[in-house]
């Protein structure tokens, strides 16, 4: 269990979402969810200002098909915007029911086609997966790595991110894309710091905006555009389609409702296996239990893949096996190394991976190490039915790769960097009714302790919550197990001052280490002193103190005079006793009546 001690002189500190705190000789000052404030070194200070970007620096993902029509109005749009505003997010029109807010609507090709476009106006272009205020650190901390390798890679996450701040501060004239934006709140730091360049965000979110950026709603290609982009596909962009191919393709593209992401889909499969577009859309309407004039556009991007994972299932059977696992990870920068364990023989990793790749289901990096999967292909694989051993299909595998990639507690951080976006990931995504797994809560209990040694105890909620259930289901509610992750939980609510949630779950673990334990068992008196803590951050001294003192008269008992969580006890309930009589003494002075100076009388 975690330990509740007295506060410790470190120098300026910060606690609650985007708190500062400021002192000392500080570089630059970064805030987040963790709310530190971050001191850079002299000569980190100076590189910042004085490194250049090289010529065409970039680091913009692969687009699925490489194609890219209908849009040439929106791409004009954009470049007013951000050309008069400096900030500008690209949305989903409200109310479009092609998705269903899953996403496919081509929001993040359009500002990959404006970077490519306009990449030779700006002196660097940086993309950002912004789905959490988590991963935009990490994607600044990427740019520190390209600009400033020799000094970076000493330092951790947070340091790297504040150095890549100050660059941009000192160095004007970039494009920052921040890809799928699930808060808009997240940007607002980054675009008050950073004034001197464009912001560019995509985010399937319409609300929230008005005092981030200006807003522009990206609806469905038109008609004309989507029969380009699918014969374009089907085709290839050599061929010059006839009018009855072109025909078949409309009406094609009005079966998949228009969907960028869809038609591009429905392309890879046409060009690879020679289908005609007439037969694939009788084949799509043979499987179509609602009428064909109300298509429910999810469920048609659902019946495309699934004609496509046969497709590809026929070709290489450890390809499907390797996509529904990575449904459950983090849809960006999946490692190879983390697939490795599902297929160990790399050709025969890279046959997979490529099968995948010719349909569009997946994207390679530049070095081709690490892939990416969009959003509504992960979605969609994840409503898959659980087999009969109650997984959804690819689930079981997604926790037993994070679970072999756990590092160990003293590895270097480039290595948790990595994997702590898909451990997350498959944490947010449990299914209700999945099996749990105690070694998939160890790997959740890990990242957190990761996350906590780092300072970033905000980001350790999700995988608290997650192992808490795990280790609920598998041990039950009283375990010593159970009771730890609960206690671990109501510890990371009350970092980021949270004590609403926090001083409950403070409450049941020691009401249930009392019951299991015993009174005076040291995870008790850890838990009792924990929730002394919590009540006194709230004010609550009359339910503190009389914890304190029992905390502490049963460590004297337990654990000796001298022993140092005795001595913590001790200094918690004299710094209650403290506070308390503070309280009493503004109270006192509060209701003291006045005394008229000139009526005032002095003794010898």
């Amino acid at each position: 269990m975690t330990n509740s001690s007295m506060p410790r002189d470190m120098g300026p500190q910060a606690t609650g979402v985007r708190s500062m705190a400021v002192g000392g000789n500080v570089g630059v000052a970064i805030t987040g969810d963790g709310a530190r404030v971050v001191m850079l070194p002299t000569e980190a200070v100076r590189w910042a200002r004085e490194v250049e970007a090289p010529p065409g620096a970039v680091n913009l993902p692969g687009s699925a098909s490489g194609q890219f029509v209908g849009r040439q109005d929106e791409l004009a749009k954009l470049r007013r915007l951000l050309t008069d505003q400096g900030e500008a997010a690209v949305t989903q029109v409200s109310g479009v029911r092609a998705v269903h807010g899953l996403g496919g609507i081509g929001k993040s090709t359009l500002a990959l086609h404006y970077a490519h476009a306009y990449r030779h106006t700006y002196m660097l272009v940086w993309w950002i997966n912004a789905s959490s205020s988590e991963q935009i650190v990490t994607g600044l901390a990427g740019l520190a790595m390209r600009l400033c390798p020799q000094w970076a890679a000493t330092v951790g996450v947070q340091e790297r991110a504040a150095w890549a701040i100050l660059w941009l501060q000192w160095h004007p004239g970039w494009l920052l894309i921040f890809d799928n934006v699930e808060d808009p709140a997240d940007l607002r730091h980054y675009l008050g710091t950073l004034p001197d360049g464009h912001h560019l965000a995509t985010s399937r979110i319409a609300t929230g905006w008005h005092k981030i950026a200006p807003t522009m709603a990206l609806g469905l290609l038109d008609p004309e555009a989507a029969v380009d982009l699918l014969c374009t596909l089907a085709f290839g962009p050599e061929h010059t389609p006839t009018s009855k191919q072109r025909s078949d393709a409309a009406a094609l593209a009005a079966d998949l409702g228009h969907l960028p992401l869809a038609l591009e889909q429905a392309g890879a499969y046409l060009y690879e296996t020679g289908t005609s577009l007439a037969d694939y859309r009788q084949m799509l309407g043979q499987v179509m239990d609602t009428a064909a004039g109300g298509i429910d556009p999810e469920r048609t991007i659902a019946r495309i893949w699934r004609h496509t994972l046969a497709a590809v299932e026929r070709r290489n059977p450890r390809a499907v096996t390797l996509l529904n696992a990575m449904a459950w990870l983090a849809p960006d920068d999946i490692p190879r190394s983390l697939l490795a364990p599902l297929c160990p023989d790399p050709l025969a990793l890279g046959e997979a991976l490529g099968a995948l790749h010719a349909y569009n289901m997946i994207s390679f990096s530049a070095d081709r190490q690490s892939v990416s999967v969009h959003r509504l292909v992960q979605t969609v694989l994840r409503y898959q039915p659980a087999s009969s051993d109650g997984y959804p299909p690819g689930r079981q595998e997604a926790e037993h790769l994070i679970q072999h990639a756990t590092p160990d507690e003293d590895t270097d951080t480039s290595q948790w960097e990595r994997l702590l976006p898909h451990v997350i990931a498959v944490a947010e995504s449990t299914p209700p009714h999945c099996p749990a797994s105690t070694a998939t809560a160890d790997v959740y209990h890990a990242a957190a302790d990761y996350l906590d040694r780092q300072g970033r105890d905000a980001h350790t909620i999700p995988l608290y919550e997650a192992a808490l259930a795990q280790c609920e289901q598998v041990l039950g509610d009283t375990h010593p197990d159970t009771l730890t992750s609960r206690n671990n939980l109501a510890g990371a609510y009350e970092s980021v001052g949270d004590l609403e949630r926090a001083i409950p779950l403070y409450e049941a673990t020691l009401a249930q280490c009392e019951q299991v334990l015993g009174d005076t068992h040291p995870d008790t008196l850890t838990s009792r002193n924990n929730l002394a803590y919590a009540y006194q951050a709230v004010g609550d001294l009359e339910r503190a103190i009389p914890l304190y003192e029992t905390t502490l008269a049963q460590r004297e008992q337990v654990l000796g005079d001298t022993h140092p969580q005795t001595l913590t006890s001790r200094n918690n309930l004299a710094r209650a006793h403290r506070a308390a009589q503070a309280v009493q003494q503004r109270s006192t002075a509060t209701s003291s009546p006045a005394v008229d100076p000139q009526q005032s009388s002095t003794t010898d």
